[in-house]
C-alpha cells in the first residue's frame, strides 16, 4: 500500500486540451473502505477539482479534465484503490458541463436501485495494533478501535450507502477529539464511518450469571477479564458478530467444566491465540496457513497440533489439528495480550441454535454456560460465526469449511443475472443467495434448519438482507426435499417455486465459480456429500453428472443400500455398516457385537422390508467404514467417523508415498455402475487379514481417487469439477492433485464452501442459465 501511495505522489496531471466534465462510477465493494479518502488525496496531489460521494449505486467523482487526462485518472483510480476494495464495475463518461474550484466529500446519496456490494467484516489492522498498544496514545487500551481499513462494517450496516448514519454507531456523537480526525485528509481516519475513542464511543458492562449488572466501564472491564480468566472462569463476550465464550485453553479443568456446560462431549473447540509466534508454539504453520490466519477476514485454520498435552487433547479429543484463530478485533487483541495464554472461543449459543448477538438474549441465556457476560451498547444487526478454513497439505489450496464472519455477504462473479432470484439453499449449513442488479449476495453460515431459533434467524436475515440491498425477488428457488424448512419457506414467499434437485446445485456453485458455465467442452461432475433427495425420490450422495451444452445428465453412482431410521443413520455408523454389508461375507462377525440382541433383531428385521428407501450416501460410505474399523460407531457431533477416519488415513501417507500400489477398485471395470458390495468385500477382507486400520482408511481414501478416474477414462472427459460435503477432507484434495493433475484439469469450489452452504448459490445460478436436465435411466440402480 505504501508504494501505491508513493508513486501516487509522483503522477503529474497534464492541463492541455478543452476542459470538460466527467463522471466515474464504481461498484462493487466500494465503501467502507476508505475509497473517499483516497480519491480526496489523490485529487489534491494532482490539482483535479470536482466532487466525491456515495450512493447506493456505488461511488462517484465528477470532476473537470480534458478527454487525455480524464483516462488516465480513470486508468489510476482502479489502480490505487485500496487494498480491501473489490471493483466491479467502473464506468468512465463525460456529462453536462459543470465548473468546480475545488474538490470536495460531498452526503452520500439514496437511490432506487442498489448496485454496491456489501462490505464484510474486517480483522483489527496492524496501525490500530500499535495504537491500543502504545500508552502515550488517546486510544490505548480502547477496545472499539478502528480505521478506514478495518472494523466492523457487515455486522452493523442498517441500509445503504455505508455512512455512519445508516450503522449502528449512530447513537455515538463524536467527540471533538474524533471530529477533527474524521475530517482531517492526513489522518487514517477521515471519513472512517466507525470512528470513536474513550470519550465518545462503545462502553462494555459486566453481569454475573444471575443477571445482576455488576460493573460497567471499558478498563474496569478489561481488569475484570483477565482475573477471572486467570481464576479459570467461563466468560461470554460480545464480539463483532456475536457472543463468544472463552476461557483459559490451557486449564484442563475449565475447560471439562465448560463440555459439561455446553453438553458438548468430543466436539473439538478453537483456540485464540496472542499472536503468530504463539500459534506457532501450539501448531505447526506454512507459509499459506499463515497468510490465512494474518488476512482481513481472521477465520479459524485448522492446523496440525504440535502440542498434545492434556489440555490440547480436551480441547480436540482424539484428532491431530487443531482450530486456531488470531484476535481479529481490538477487544481481543488487549484480552490476549493481557492473559498472555491461548483461551478457548467458541460460538455462544444453546446447542443447535445460532449463536446469539442480542444483549439481552445473552444476559438470559448464556448464564447456564458463563459464569460472567460482558456486553456492549454498539449493536449488531447481521450475526455471524467465525469462519473456519483449512490448507490442503499438497497444492496447498484453500477449502473453506465455513463461511461467515469476514467473508459474506457479497459473491464476486462474470455472470450476467437476468432475473431478480432467490436460492433459499438446504436443510443443514443453510444460507440463502439472492441477485439484485446483476450482483449477487450469498449469505452467511446459518447451521441447521431443523433448529426452531434457526429458522427465526435464517427469515431475519433474509428480510433484513433484502430490505439493504433493496430488493424483491421474482423467482424462488428450492431443495427439492419437501421437509425442509428452506422449501417450505420458499413455497411461503412465492406460489411459484422452482425445484432444483440438490447435487445438480452443487454442480452448477462449482461449475459457476470457475466459469464453466459456458465451456465447449464436457465436464464431469463429481458430486459426494451425505445426503440430497433425488429426481427418483431416493436418497443420492455419491453422483457423478456430464455437464455439456447446458444439460446436466447423471450418469454415474455408487449402488444404493436400505436407509435405516431415517437420520438416525447418520448419527450412528453402525447403522450405515449394517445396511451396507448385509450382504458382504465375513461382515456379521464385525458388526454383530455392536447391537443388543433385541436391536440386531428389529434392525435386521427392518432390513428385510421392500418398502424402504434407498441411499447411496458417500457420507454413509464413510461413516460404514468407520464403524467397521471400530473408530466410532455412534456419532457425538456431525462428521465426527469421517474425521478420525480420514486421520488414520493421513498417518499412514505421512509415511508412504500419495500414490498407493493397491485399490479396491479394478480399472476398466464398472461400466456405468459402481457396485458398492465389491468395495466393502475389499475392506471385510483387509480387516479379517489384520491389515492395519492405517492402511485401510488411506486405501479407502485412495481408491476412491480411482474410481474418479476410472469413470473420467469411461467417459473421456479431461474436465472434473467437485463439489459437496466430502470435498472439504483435504486428504482426499490432496490425493486428487497428487494422482489426477497432469492427466486432468481439476476445479473446486474457491469463493464458497464445498459443503451445503453453496447449494443455494447452485439453485440460484442453476435457473438463471436454465439448464436443461436429463434422467440417464441406464444409471438407476435402485
Amino acid at each position: 500500500m505504501a508504494s501505491r501511495e508513493s508513486k501516487a505522489k509522483k503522477i503529474s496531471i497534464r492541463k492541455l486540451g478543452k476542459v470538460n466534465t466527467y463522471h466515474i462510477h464504481l461498484s462493487g465493494i466500494v465503501q467502507g473502505i476508505g475509497f473517499r479518502p483516497m480519491l480526496y488525496n489523490y485529487a489534491i496531489k494532482n490539482s483535479i477539482n470536482g466532487l466525491i460521494y456515495n450512493s447506493s449505486e456505488g461511488l462517484h467523482f465528477e470532476f473537470n479534465s480534458n478527454e487525455s487526462d480524464s483516462k488516465k485518472i480513470f486508468k489510476d483510480i482502479k489502480f490505487y484503490a485500496p487494498k480491501y476494495a473489490k471493483i466491479i464495475n467502473a464506468t468512465l463518461n463525460k456529462v453536462v458541463d459543470k465548473k468546480y474550484t475545488s474538490i470536495s466529500i460531498n452526503n452520500s446519496k439514496t437511490e432506487l436501485n442498489n448496485s454496491v456490494l456489501l462490505t464484510p467484516d474486517f480483522s483489527i489492522c496492524d496501525e490500530c495494533i500499535e495504537d491500543i498498544n502504545n500508552i502515550n496514545n488517546r486510544r490505548y487500551r480502547y477496545p472499539f478501535t478502528t480505521c478506514n481499513t478495518c472494523g466492523p462494517r457487515y455486522s452493523i450496516i442498517n441500509k445503504l450507502p455505508y455512512d455512519r448514519i445508516n450503522t449502528t454507531m449512530k447513537i455515538f456523537k463524536l467527540c471533538n477529539d474524533c471530529n477533527i480526525e474524521y475530517y482531517n485528509i492526513h489522518d487514517r481516519r477521515y471519513f472512517a464511518q466507525t470512528i470513536s475513542c474513550p470519550n465518545c464511543g462503545p462502553t462494555m458492562k459486566v453481569y454475573d450469571n444471575f443477571k445482576n449488572l455488576i460493573s460497567e466501564g471499558n478498563e474496569v472491564t478489561l481488569n475484570f477479564i483477565k482475573e477471572q480468566l486467570e481464576k479459570g472462569k467461563i466468560i461470554a463476550i460480545k464480539g463483532i458478530g456475536g457472543y463468544l465464550l472463552i476461557c483459559d485453553a490451557t486449564n484442563v479443568n475449565t475447560i471439562k467444566t465448560l463440555r459439561i456446560r455446553k453438553e458438548r462431549q468430543n466436539k473439538p473447540f478453537a483456540i485464540m491465540v496472542r499472536d503468530i509466534n504463539q500459534a506457532s508454539e501450539y501448531a505447526f504453520i506454512c507459509d499459506i496457513q499463515k497468510e490465512q490466519l494474518t488476512s482481513n477476514y481472521s477465520p479459524i485454520v485448522l492446523l496440525k497440533k504440535k502440542v498434545n498435552n492434556a489440555a490440547m487433547e480436551e480441547i480436540a479429543p482424539g484428532l491431530s489439528n487443531i482450530g486456531i484463530m488470531l484476535p481479529y478485533s481490538p477487544l481481543f487483541n488487549i484480552i490476549l495480550k493481557d492473559f498472555d495464554k491461548p483461551i478457548i472461543a467458541t460460538s455462544g449459543n444453546i446447542s443447535g441454535s445460532p449463536i446469539i448477538y442480542n444483549d439481552s438474549d445473552a444476559i438470559k441465556n448464556l448464564s447456564q454456560f458463563a459464569d460472567f457476560i460482558i456486553t456492549n451498547n454498539r449493536d449488531i444487526v447481521m450475526p455471524q460465526d467465525d469462519s473456519i478454513v483449512t490448507i490442503t497439505n499438497y497444492k496447498k489450496q484453500r477449502i473453506i469449511l465455513r463461511r461467515s464472519r469476514g467473508m459474506a455477504p457479497s459473491f464476486f462473479h462474470s455472470l450476467i443475472i437476468s432475473d431478480k432470484i432467490l436460492g433459499t439453499g438446504a436443510l443443514l449449513k443453510s444460507s440463502f443467495s439472492f441477485s439484485e442488479n446483476n450482483n449477487i449476495y450469498v449469505s452467511q453460515y446459518f447451521g441447521n434448519t431443523d433448529n426452531y431459533d434457526t429458522q427465526i434467524k435464517y427469515k431475519d436475515s433474509l428480510q433484513y438482507l433484502q430490505k439493504i440491498v433493496n430488493t424483491n425477488s421474482q423467482s424462488i428457488c428450492t431443495d427439492l426435499h419437501p421437509e425442509y424448512y428452506s422449501n417450505q419457506l420458499a413455497h411461503n414467499l412465492s406460489n411459484n417455486v422452482i425445484k432444483i434437485q440438490h447435487h445438480k446445485a452443487h454442480f452448477t456453485s462449482v461449475l459457476a465459480e470457475n466459469n464453466l458455465l459456458e465451456s465447449t467442452e464436457p465436464i464431469l461432475g463429481v458430486i459426494w456429500d451425505g445426503t440430497g433427495l433425488g429426481d427418483d425420490n431416493q436418497i443420492w450422495g455419491s453422483e457423478f453428472f456430464v455437464f455439456e451444452n447446458n444439460l446436466m445428465i447423471r450418469r454415474y453412482c455408487f449402488d444404493s443400500f436400505p436407509q435405516l431410521f431415517g437420520d438416525k443413520m447418520s448419527k450412528e455408523p453402525r447403522l450405515s455398516a449394517l445396511s451396507i454389508c448385509k450382504d458382504v461375507l465375513g461382515s456379521e462377525p464385525l458388526i454383530r457385537p455392536k447391537f443388543s440382541d433385541k436391536e440386531w433383531a428389529l434392525f435386521n428385521k427392518v432390513l428385510r422390508a421392500d418398502d424402504l428407501l434407498k441411499v447411496n450416501s458417500m457420507g454413509r460410505i464413510f461413516d460404514a467404514v468407520a464403524s467397521l474399523l471400530n473408530i466410532c460407531d455412534i456419532q457425538n457431533y456431525e462428521g465426527e467417523a469421517a474425521m478420525k477416519l480420514q486421520l488414520l488415513a493421513e498417518s499412514y501417507f505421512e509415511h508412504n508415498s500419495l500414490n498407493m500400489k493397491e485399490s479396491y477398485f479394478v480399472k476398466g471395470a464398472h461400466l456405468r455402475r459402481i457396485p458398492t458390495v465389491t468395495l466393502f468385500n475389499g475392506i471385510v477382507k483387509d480387516i479379517i487379514q489384520k491389515r492395519s486400520n492405517f492402511f485401510i482408511a488411506a486405501k479407502l481414501h485412495f481408491s476412491l481417487v480411482q474410481i474418479i478416474e476410472i469413470v473420467a477414462e469411461n467417459t473421456s472427459i479431461r474436465n472434473i469439477a467437485f463439489s459437496g460435503g466430502v470435498f472439504q477432507n483435504k486428504l482426499i484434495v490432496s490425493l486428487l492433485e497428487e494422482n489426477l493433475e497432469n492427466k486432468y484439469n481439476l476445479f473446486f469450489n474457491n469463493q464458497l464452501s464445498p459443503n451445503d452452504e453453496n447449494i443455494s448459490f447452485g439453485q440460484l445460478i442453476y435457473y438463471n442459465q436454465n439448464i436443461d436436465n436429463i434422467k440417464d435411466l441406464n444409471t438407476s440402480n435402485n
